[in-house]
């Protein structure tokens, strides 16, 4: 077997030691407080983001692009695994998190201002992607480097999936949804994996922000205001 598993069961063994006692309360249901949407990407660390370490706590979901719709055979509706913590656990706060660097938002981009061929399952990714980011195009500003274009695209990507929540009759109104941009890459100047809040329930402007929510104003930022 491939070394770098061996490691990874090394490292499970270790990580079962420490949480034998800590799943006692969970046995038979959750009770999340959060539900976060994160990219799939290896450099995204859903629970460490957070430096959590409790079980229960946070119900995790993760794909191309921070999506919190799925295809259906009535259209687009909530995807089911953010939409789960929502309507049966308790759940009353959701997070979408983008990340700098988005390469799902890359290809977005790309497919929308080229061509894009890639794998059947990644193309549908993207194609559910598409009317999310495409209205954001027109309003880019001129002459943005194809960094910064991506770095845009993943602010405006969060807040149409933070819309998407808001809009939807399956979430209740008394449902936080929260945006966020996980930067690696310092793009928004602090430290590298910090998140950076830049959408509180549909509200964009960071000032207002900043005054609303004076708790976490220094986390508070955006790199595009539209």
């Amino acid at each position: 077997m491939e070394q770098g598993f061996v490691e990874l069961l090394a490292g499970n063994a270790d990580h079962a030691a420490e949480f034998d006692g800590r799943f006692d309360d969970l046995q038979t249901s959750q009770h999340p407080d959060f539900v976060t949407v994160c990219c799939s990407d290896s450099r995204v660390l859903q629970d460490r983001m957070w430096n959590n370490d409790e079980p229960g706590r946070i119900f995790t979901c993760g794909n191309i692009g921070n999506r919190v719709v799925q295809a259906a055979d009535s259209g687009t509706v909530v995807s089911g695994d953010v939409l789960y913590p929502i309507a049966h656990t308790g759940t009353d706060t959701a997070v979408v998190v983008g990340h700098t660097g988005c390469g799902a938002v890359t290809a977005t981009y790309d497919a929308l201002t080229g061509d894009l061929s890639d794998a059947p399952g990644i193309e549908h990714c993207i194609d559910l992607l598409k009317p999310m980011i495409e209205p954001g195009l027109d309003a880019l500003p001129e002459e943005l480097d194809r960094e910064t274009t991506i770095n845009h695209l993943v602010e405006y990507n969060v807040d149409q999936q933070v819309q998407t929540l808001l809009d939807s009759d399956d979430v209740p109104d008394d449902v936080t949804v929260v945006g966020a941009v996980y930067d690696f890459q310092d793009v928004y100047g602090g430290k590298r994996g910090e998140l950076h809040l830049t959408n509180v329930d549909g509200e964009r402007d960071v000032a207002t922000l900043r005054e609303t929510h004076e708790e976490v104003a220094d986390r508070i930022d955006r790199r595009w205001e539209y």
